[in-house]
């Protein structure tokens, strides 16, 4: 079969064969008919994650959409190495596959799915968004950042305020229930400015980052208080991404003078909540209150893929 092979960390995959899989005990054979390429793909492949392979060959892809023997159509994950997603086939636990609604398509599914159920999680899971809270989102513009806008408002945020390095896309987040944008490309001083500025009097309650870097600093320097003051509402920081960077300054008077609680995602939740927020990604995503921009790519162009930034839309691989 063909497929999308990786025979070094941090360089690109190749199309090319790749022996076909065979099921094992409680396994089930999917036929691929979409697979998204996502960020963590392009880690994972490079080497950087924690979580990368040092078996090789592989295929690469953590997830995708495709049809079993039966004919049933499922979201699916969690393939047995060396098999990942974009292949023509690959080989997975029958309990990793998840039926699909029958008026979603292959394409949104597969593109929807990951950066959805990352973006509940981490907003309902981790920082336990409830309704009137202000939620300040570093990252709009990226795909998983652009659907945390719309699901904070879903969760009932009261006031979601987006920053984002790309202009263009920043201008569309109001469509998506943005009350305010923020352009992180200025310098730390005016960034800053521009946190407390949005912050208002009440603060912001949940802060989901997937840029880290300068702009965190920058909302760490904001919230930074000059004086004794009475707490009157905590903010629940969850670092989700490093898009502009892996590492901070981070001076200890913030964690002394501002009411700030700073988490991560936590990895991989129970499997009852990941099937909770799967299924509230889909019936969303199915409604039509979710959505992503799409873009199709050949496997056999996967080279070519590999190298393209994406710019707040997921390209998906079609076998």
């Amino acid at each position: 079969m063909k497929a999308a092979v990786l025979h070094t960390l941090g360089q690109r995959p190749r199309y090319e064969e790749f022996p076909e899989p065979v099921a094992g005990d409680s396994e089930v054979i999917v036929h691929v008919h979409a697979a998204a390429l996502k960020p963590v793909d392009k880690q994972l492949a490079s080497g950087a994650h924690y979580a990368s392979t040092r078996t090789l060959p592989c295929v690469c892809g953590i997830d995708g959409v495709g049809h079993l023997d039966d004919g049933q159509r499922v979201f699916f994950g969690g393939m047995r190495p060396p098999y990942g997603a974009m292949a023509e086939r690959t080989v997975v636990r029958k309990m990793f596959t998840f039926p699909l609604p029958e008026n979603l398509s292959d394409e949104i599914a597969a593109a929807i799915m990951n950066p959805g159920i990352s973006a509940w999680l981490t907003l309902a899971r981790r920082a336990k968004l409830v309704a009137g809270d202000n939620v300040l989102i570093l990252g709009a513009t990226g795909v998983t950042g652009q659907l945390a806008i719309r699901i904070a408002k879903l969760l009932g945020a009261s006031r979601v305020v987006a920053a984002g390095r790309n202009p263009e896309i920043l201008g569309r987040l109001p469509g998506l229930g943005a009350d305010a944008e923020i352009q992180l490309d200025v310098p730390a001083s005016q960034l800053s400015d521009a946190f407390a500025r949005e912050a208002r009097a009440s603060g912001f309650q949940v802060v989901i980052d997937y840029v880290w870097g300068e702009p965190a600093e920058a909302f760490f320097a904001a919230i930074t208080r000059k004086e004794f003051a009475a707490v009157e509402s905590e903010t629940r920081y969850v670092q989700a991404g490093e898009g502009a960077g892996p590492t901070i300054a981070l001076p200890a008077a913030v964690l002394r003078s501002a009411p700030v609680t700073i988490m991560g995602t936590a990895g991989m939740p129970p499997r009852e909540m990941l099937l909770g927020a799967m299924n509230k990604v889909l019936a969303h995503a199915a409604s039509g209150e979710l959505t992503i921009d799409t873009e199709r790519v050949p496997l056999a162009k996967i080279e070519e893929a590999w190298e393209r930034e994406q710019r707040g839309k997921r390209l998906v691989v079609i076998p």
